[in-house]
């Protein structure tokens, strides 16, 4: 695909539409916030991105990625978590915050340096979050998983991945033992949108409903 270089922000708004929804229609509100700009400034952004074929728009709806933006973001997100396993693997960097340091490496890596990368760590197919990592041409099959929020009262289930981007909030999960690979068991569901209560390593853990929604599982 050629392309001409994109700048840092409109690889931040692909690579957060992908995150939010592969394929599916985003509320433009609903980025602004993930992104933390103004809602003006992100629908400028999505207007300028329809005049490359990056996004289209639904009426009253909100915007879904084109095939030629699906790519573009999936190179952004394969540069980011391929550097997530190398700093969590090799330099020991502490889970949490593996995501905003790859975050400032992705932007200024080349493709040949990608591919490198990938070689040296051995071609993974996850970050450490149990993402998966796009293949070089950009693709890649989402998580067979649901949400956390989702789980029923009783239910058990099995972390594959957290897509959570904050820093606070990956180390609430990482403090919490919610991590991709752990066995979870729902105990108790608060009314009116409260917390679930889960049983983790013998352990019972709050979890607001909004960051459980970053936990991706399989029920076991």
């Amino acid at each position: 695909m050629n392309l001409k270089p994109l700048s840092e922000s409109t690889e931040m708004y692909l690579k957060a539409m992908a995150e939010m929804s592969y394929q599916d229609v985003v509320a433009v509100g609903r980025l602004a916030e993930r992104l933390g700009v103004t809602a003006v400034s992100a629908n400028e952004m999505m207007r300028r991105l329809g005049e490359q074929g990056l996004v289209s728009h639904t009426p009253y709806k909100g915007v879904n990625l084109t095939k030629k933006g699906r790519e573009v973001a999936g190179n952004v997100i394969r540069r980011q978590r391929l550097w997530e396993c190398f700093l969590y693997d090799h330099l020991k960097i502490e889970w949490s915050q593996v995501y905003e340091f790859a975050c400032s490496l992705e932007h200024a890596t080349a493709p040949e340096l990608t591919e490198a990368l990938a070689e040296f760590l051995g071609n993974p197919k996850t970050c450490p979050r149990g993402n998966p990592i796009p293949a070089a041409d950009g693709s890649f099959k989402p998580l067979d998983a649901i949400p956390l929020s989702e789980i029923k009262l009783g239910q058990a289930a099995h972390v594959l991945a957290v897509n959570a981007t904050a820093t606070d909030v990956l180390k609430y999960l990482q403090e919490k033992n919610i991590l991709p690979g752990r066995d979870v068991t729902v105990v108790e569901v608060a009314p009116m949108q409260g917390p679930l209560t889960l049983r983790v390593g013998g352990k019972d853990v709050a979890l607001g409903l909004p960051m459980a929604e970053f936990v991706l599982v399989k029920i076991i």
